[in-house]
């Protein structure tokens, strides 16, 4: 099982949830903003990975927090965008960004 968090804006991890239905080797776990996604990664050390789903500006501000809190995070993933401190994922849609991220982890 890989379990990833995915930070977004509330509501927009919908689309996710129904892809992630899908793979049944792949678990979502979501948080709002920067403090959510610090809780849930001090709760739960079976994370393997960030998803962050936010515009750029915002993204690099919760990489940047997390990376100085927990520097042995999880690694850190965006859709379509350069963040400093994260892996580039090519897709936003849905299915093939967690195929993808499905890919890179499991390998």
């Amino acid at each position: 099982m890989i379990t990833v968090l995915v930070v977004s804006e509330a509501g927009r991890g919908r689309d996710l949830d129904e892809a992630a239905a899908r793979m049944p080797s792949l678990e979502l776990l979501h948080a709002n903003d920067v403090e959510q996604a610090l809780d849930r990664l001090a709760r739960n050390r079976r994370i393997d990975a960030v998803l962050l789903l936010l515009d750029p500006e915002s993204a690099s501000e919760i990489a940047n927090v997390v990376l100085e809190e927990d520097p042995g995070a999880p690694p850190l993933f965006v859709a379509g965008s350069d963040v400093p401190g994260t892996r580039r994922l090519a897709s936003a849609e849905p299915a093939p960004l967690l195929e993808s991220l499905e890919r890179i982890l499991a390998s």
